[in-house]
C-alpha cells in the first residue's frame, strides 16, 4: 500500500484555494456593475466548483478526507477573499484587478503542484485536468485586465 498522504495534502491545498476562488468570483459577480462581467464571474465560479469537485473525488479515491471549506486552511489561501473588502464600492476595473491577482495566486499553486515529483502519476493527471480550467480562467482575467487598462 503506497503512502498517499502527500498527494492528499497537496490536493486538499488546491481544493481550498479553488474554493476560495469560487467565493472570490461570487463576490465579484455581486459587485460588478457591468452585466457581462457579472455573467463571466458567475460562469467562472461554476467552473471552479466543478474543479474542486473533481479534486475532492480524487482525494476520496486515495482514501483521504477531502477539503470542503476554503477557510479551513486560512492564512495562506485568503488571497481571493481579500477581494470582498477590496471591491466593495469599487468600479469594475478595481474588481477585475483583484480577480486577476487571485488568478495569479491559484495559477502559481497549480504550477507548483504540477512540478512536484513526489506526487503519483494519477494525482498529477487529476491536477493537470483541473489546470486546464485554472489556466483558462487566469488568461481570461489577465486579458480582460489588460483590455480595461488600455481603454
Amino acid at each position: 500500500m503506497t503512502d498517499t498522504s502527500h498527494d492528499i495534502r497537496t490536493l486538499n491545498g488546491l481544493i481550498a484555494t479553488t474554493i476560495d476562488s469560487v467565493d472570490g468570483y461570487t463576490e465579484a459577480a455581486k459587485d460588478a456593475e457591468n452585466g457581462r462581467y457579472a455573467q463571466m464571474f458567475t460562469s467562472r465560479a461554476g467552473e471552479r466548483r466543478q474543479v474542486a469537485s473533481s479534486l475532492q473525488a480524487e482525494v476520496s479515491r486515495l482514501g483521504g478526507n477531502p477539503e470542503d471549506d476554503g477557510t479551513a486552511l486560512a492564512g495562506a489561501h485568503r488571497v481571493f477573499l481579500n477581494l470582498k473588502s477590496a471591491v466593495t464600492g469599487q468600479d469594475d476595473q478595481a474588481i477585475v484587478n483583484e480577480v486577476e491577482r487571485g488568478e495569479d495566486h491559484i495559477k502559481a499553486k497549480f504550477e507548483d503542484a504540477m512540478q512536484d515529483d513526489g506526487l503519483t502519476a494519477e494525482t498529477r493527471s487529476a491536477i493537470g485536468a483541473a489546470w486546464e480550467s485554472v489556466k483558462a480562467g487566469h488568461d481570461e482575467m489577465r486579458d480582460l485586465k489588460h483590455a480595461l487598462e488600455n481603454k
